[in-house]
């Protein structure tokens, strides 16, 4: 019989909604229930494409006799981490706290307040290298909270007032320097691995928000260390076993520092914001390897995450059948060498294992390796690799294909609208921009109330419950922006205008300028999270100040401008510091340095001159340069007004910091306006 979770739209949830045990979702009514019962809350947070999180379901929440124990002594809570982010950012900060560590499943013990006393992640079904059985947690729990009641409420008291002490660090509320921006290149200098790409040792995530910063710090300073960087992480990345050699796109992270084994699951984040970096990487270097991952994973996300509705899923998941009814982590991409000669024959069997790496001890596990591009002595022919890849994508079509979570997330979707829209324009490809245009529309048919108030969610044409936080707000308007200055069609920019003027209004701090991660209307937690570092994707906060600083280059605003710079104080606070973690934050920061450069291109639609004036002003490197294109007399967007054509000519203008170049109808002119 299913429990309370099959009403919900969550594909993370549903998955649990005929387990045994009987679940709640996240609601005042469950914690009324456990108020009324006496009984503690179990809460157990994940995500649908969660590898550990399906194994702990399979072991411990499908067996009928721990559902009992849980049933009788618990009232048990199940939230999807990717629809309720200020949940799970709540809990996951009490969790670090008290162990030092954290990750999903989140596994955590409520008072019916809602204040934490106990924590873990995953617990096995028996004792397990020093780790308790998940049932002789539960009996400690409820041994505790029976006995042991008034020691049980101290502790959650104790861990409530810690973390509403934990408060920011938040600096002087003035955007970075010169001087600061040079101090987090050098920080990020120090954690480079320069043997294979990337920050840090394993597990190693592909590291695209810094890479955003590396990019725009070099087009600022010419500093070529910072391109040489980023160029090299990308290709590392790009060559190793995280990205998808037969059907493009990335996963999540790679269980080694070089690249080779990923976790396989693919988010749409990920690959939004690495589409993203690969085509600004290509406008920067013209890199053939940059263009084809970027149009290679622009395709993944069309063809593999768009939904019917016009949106984009959340991911798949790493787990799939391998073929015998059993789910293992990986059975869809690894192959073996006696795999590839039952598809493509001897001979190509041998140039594709050399190609791809493919080992009799293969690379993962029982003899399977996963594909990579190894640097190599000598040539390929490009024809055969061609015909071999297509043949081996083929078979793998036939395998049964990874789940998909097909809810919609507000922010994701942002970021792959400005992905799509950009790399669509860069590479001549209006089929994506047509894909993000669909998103862009989706987010505003069914996320958007009459209020301009975002739903977090979406799944099947029908908006989630959850109210948008910080992120949402900040990455929809920020592909908002990016859709105005591809397609110069100005309501993109009206309704980014709209979001953001929520972020000021909801989720500003008045005094210190800094920002929340939730509505001031919103649920009350037992703390209003606020944080300004970005983990898998950039934080709601620095995300927030690139927008903010995007829409007063396009508009002039002046409360817009303002509010981006006081937010940014944080970076000049943190960057230096710890810059591998407020990447998105520092590339903001670029953009504040250089003005940023707003780009007015004036002239009809259908002149080839206005096109290509156009083009060269969205591949301008400057970071963060703002683009406008119209007609003449237009005010469909505020950078074109009292913009007329010069000599009866397109022309384009180019301002940054109050100041105006001379209007240029010269495609090399403009070119070298927005260069360093």
């Amino acid at each position: 019989m299913p429990n309370r979770l099959a009403h919900e739209t969550s594909p993370y949830l549903l998955q649990h909604a005929d387990n045994p045990v009987d679940w709640w979702p996240w609601s005042a009514e469950a914690f009324e229930e456990a108020d009324r019962t006496g009984k503690p809350v179990l809460l157990s947070v994940g995500y649908s494409s969660c590898h550990w999180c399906h194994v702990m379901a399979h072991e411990s929440f499908e067996d009928q006799e721990t559902a009992d124990y849980l049933n009788a002594h618990f009232v048990n809570v199940k939230v999807d981490r990717e629809e309720r982010p200020d949940v799970d950012a709540v809990y996951m900060e009490a969790v670090q706290a008290a162990t030092g560590q954290g990750g999903w499943p989140m596994t955590v013990f409520l008072t019916p307040g809602a204040e934490p006393f106990y924590f873990g992640t995953y617990f096995p079904p028996a004792p397990r290298q020093g780790s308790p059985s998940f049932r002789q947690v539960l009996e400690g729990v409820h041994s505790a909270w029976t006995d042991r009641r008034d020691e049980v409420a101290e502790v959650a008291e104790k861990i409530v007032r810690d973390l509403a002490g934990r408060e920011i660090g938040f600096g002087d509320a003035q955007a970075p320097g010169e001087e600061d921006l040079a101090r987090a290149l050098l920080g990020l200098t120090r954690d480079y691995d320069a043997a294979h790409g990337g920050f840090g040792g394993a597990p190693k995530f592909p590291p695209s928000m810094a890479v955003e910063f590396l990019l725009r710090h070099h087009a600022r300073t010419g500093a070529e260390g910072a391109l040489q960087m980023a160029a090299d992480t990308c290709e590392r990345m790009a060559r190793g076993g995280i990205y998808d050699q037969l059907g493009g796109g990335f996963a999540r992270y790679s269980v080694d520092r070089e690249w080779v084994v990923p976790h396989f699951e693919k988010m749409l984040y990920d690959n939004a914001l690495l589409c993203r970096v690969y085509a600004h990487l290509w406008r920067a270097t013209g890199s053939d390897l940059a263009r084809r991952v970027a149009l290679e994973t622009a395709d993944f996300m069309v063809r593999e995450l768009r939904t019917n509705e016009g949106g984009f899923a959340s991911a798949l998941d790493a787990d799939s059948d391998d073929g015998t009814g059993k789910h293992v982590e990986g059975a869809y991409y690894v192959w073996t060498p006696a795999e590839l000669r039952e598809v493509l024959g001897e001979q190509d069997a041998e140039v594709a294992a050399d190609y791809f790496g493919v080992t009799e001890e293969g690379s993962f596990e029982e003899g399977a390796s996963v594909l990579q591009l190894p640097q190599r002595e000598g040539v390929f022919d490009a024809a055969r690799i061609d015909s071999v890849k297509a043949r081996l994508k083929e078979a793998r079509d036939g395998r049964p294909a990874p789940g998909r979570d097909d809810k919609v997330v507000a922010a994701w979707n942002g970021l792959a609208v400005a992905a799509l829209a950009e790399t669509g324009a860069y590479f001549d490809r209006p089929d994506l921009v047509d894909a993000a245009v669909g998103a862009a529309d989706l987010l505003v048919r069914l996320h958007l109330d009459e209020h301009a108030r975002l739903a977090r969610t979406s799944k099947d044409g029908r908006a989630g419950a959850h109210a948008g936080v910080l992120e949402d707000y900040a990455d929809v308007a920020e592909g908002f922006l990016a859709l105005a200055s591809v397609t110069g069609e100005g309501v993109w920019l009206d309704f980014a205008g709209f979001l953001l003027d929520h972020v000021l209004v909801q989720f500003t701090d008045e005094e210190s300028g800094g920002l929340y991660d939730t509505a001031a209307d919103a649920e009350k937690l037992i703390r209003r999270p606020q944080d300004p570092t970005d983990n898998a994707t950039p934080s709601g906060w620095s995300a927030a100040a690139g927008a903010l600083l995007s829409y007063a280059a396009q508009t002039g605003s002046e409360p817009h401008r303002a509010a981006a710079e006081r937010a940014l104080g944080v970076v000049k606070a943190l960057g230096p510091r710890v810059p591998r973690f407020i990447g998105w934050g520092l590339a903001a920061a670029e953009a504040q340095l250089d003005g940023p450069r707003e780009v007015a291109v004036v002239g009809p639609a259908e002149d080839p001159a206005t096109r290509e004036l156009h083009r060269v002003a969205l591949l301008a490197t400057a970071p963060g340069a703002v683009v406008a294109v119209g007609a003449p007399g237009s005010d469909e967007l505020p950078l074109l007004a009292g913009r007329s054509l010069v000599g009866g000519e397109p022309t384009a203008y180019v301002c940054r910091n109050f100041t105006c170049d001379a209007p240029t109808t010269d495609v090399e002119r403009l070119r070298e306006a927005l260069g360093r």
